[in-house]
């Protein structure tokens, strides 16, 4: 089995449709993100099945609802997404939140046997504490290959990215744009200004340079935008600055996170 091997900076397909997937595929995405709860993954799949871009060269993602975490749901529910995905396997399969039937002894050991199964490459994980997180460690087999997160200059998620960093393992950002919400900050302004470049590109290349892999969504232009922060280099004032921001905002609400992700 390889080791998981992210671009920079992935697509988040939450709410997209078939003709965004084909968009971001075309401007150069090669890693896209769905979810069962997305009820998208159909159209992820036939975005990816009628692009030039080749099968193998795409990382697709996709996720286990809170509800169908009981074991014999995660693998009948597994095997529905690749056929809604009209593909073989896929490369990244989550626990989307570790909630509703989700017990960790039961549930895991499925994602383990989907794994055997060559149905997945990796096992992953979202919106887990490092406690649930060494839990899940020490039942599955397979090694936790991502974690999937809110993260963005305004909820840093400093623990989660030692721990990611510790043991060995991608921290994947949602809402790495913080919806919008930061692009007014003054910081990210400064910022932006100084390096003649858009707030959502500062944002995006704060998570790169941090180590971790933003799955923005973004329609038209702003998807070609968003991936072109790869190309940005925030010297040290920049990141000082960035990381300096005092205020703390978490805009997915824990409770509700599992009904209303995006």
């Amino acid at each position: 089995m390889t080791a998981l091997d992210l671009p920079d900076i992935g697509y988040g397909t939450g709410g997209a449709t078939k003709e965004d997937v084909a968009r971001a595929l075309r401007v150069g995405y090669r890693h896209l993100d769905t979810a069962q709860m997305y009820d998208n993954e159909a159209e992820v799949g036939e975005a990816v099945a009628e692009s030039d871009v080749d099968r193998e060269d795409v990382v697709l993602a996709t996720k286990v609802r809170p509800e169908n975490l009981a074991p014999e749901d995660v693998k009948r529910t597994a095997r529905e997404s690749l056929n809604r995905l009209g593909v073989e396997k896929v490369e990244m399969l989550y626990v989307h939140w570790p909630t509703e039937a989700y017990d960790a002894e039961e549930t895991l050991p499925a994602f383990d046997e989907l794994r055997k199964d060559g149905l997945i490459d990796h096992v992953c994980l979202s919106n887990f504490t490092p406690a649930l997180s060494d839990e899940a460690r020490e039942i599955l087999d397979a090694p936790v290959a991502a974690h999937q997160v809110e993260c963005h200059p305004l909820f840093p998620q400093e623990e989660l990215r030692a721990y990611a960093e510790e043991h060995d393992h991608r921290l994947v950002a949602y809402v790495p744009l913080a919806r919008g919400e930061i692009f007014d900050h003054p910081v990210v302004s400064e910022v932006a200004t100084r390096r003649g470049a858009s707030p959502a590109r500062v944002c995006l290349a704060w998570a790169v340079e941090k180590g971790v892999v933003p799955i923005p969504k973004g329609s038209g232009d702003h998807a070609a935008d968003n991936l072109a922060a790869t190309e940005l280099r925030l010297d040290g004032e920049d990141l000082a600055a960035l990381d300096g921001i005092e205020e703390e905002r978490r805009l997915v609400d824990p409770e509700a996170a599992p009904w209303n992700r995006e």
